[in-house]
C-alpha cells in the first residue's frame, strides 16, 4: 500500500527521490543521508544521485543488491513489488526514480506503484 512520506525538511517533491527513500529505509534523517551521499559521490568523484554512488552508499550501510527482470510480461510495478516483499526493508530503483518499501507499504511524495523497478536494495538480515 503506498503512503505517502516526504522526509525533506523543505517539503520539495522532486530531485530528492533517493535521499528521500533512503532516509525512509534507514531511520536516518534527509539531512543525515544528503549529507553522506555527498561525501560518497565526492569520494568517487560522481554525484551523489549517480546510481554507482547511492548504491555504493547502500551497500557500505550493509544493503544488497538485486535486479529485476525489465522486459514485460516478467516485470513487476512497484505495487506488486511491495505485496510480494511484504516483509523487510528495500530500495526499489526503476533507472529514474527511487522508492522505499517497508513490510509491504511503498513510501513516496506521490503514488508510484505503477512504476517498473529494475533492481532493488535489500536490508541483510
Amino acid at each position: 500500500m503506498w503512503i505517502r512520506c516526504n522526509p525533506n525538511p523543505g517539503h520539495n517533491y522532486v530531485d530528492d527521490c533517493v535521499v528521500r527513500a533512503i532516509a525512509m529505509a534507514t531511520g536516518k534523517s534527509w539531512l543525515e543521508v544528503y549529507d553522506n551521499l555527498y561525501l560518497t559521490g565526492r569520494s568517487v568523484y560522481n554525484m551523489p544521485s549517480a546510481n554507482a554512488v547511492w548504491g555504493l552508499y547502500l551497500y557500505r550501510l550493509g544493503f544488497e543488491p538485486f535486479l529485476l527482470p525489465e522486459a514485460c510480461p516478467a516485470c513487476i510495478t512497484v505495487n506488486e513489488f511491495a505485496k510480494r516483499f511484504s516483509r523487510g526493508t528495500y530500495i526499489i530503483g526503476t533507472g529514474s526514480h527511487a522508492v522505499a518499501v517497508i513490510d509491504g507499504d511503498y513510501y513516496d511524495t506521490w503514488n508510484s506503484g505503477n512504476e517498473v523497478p529494475s533492481y532493488f536494495w535489500r536490508v541483510k538480515k
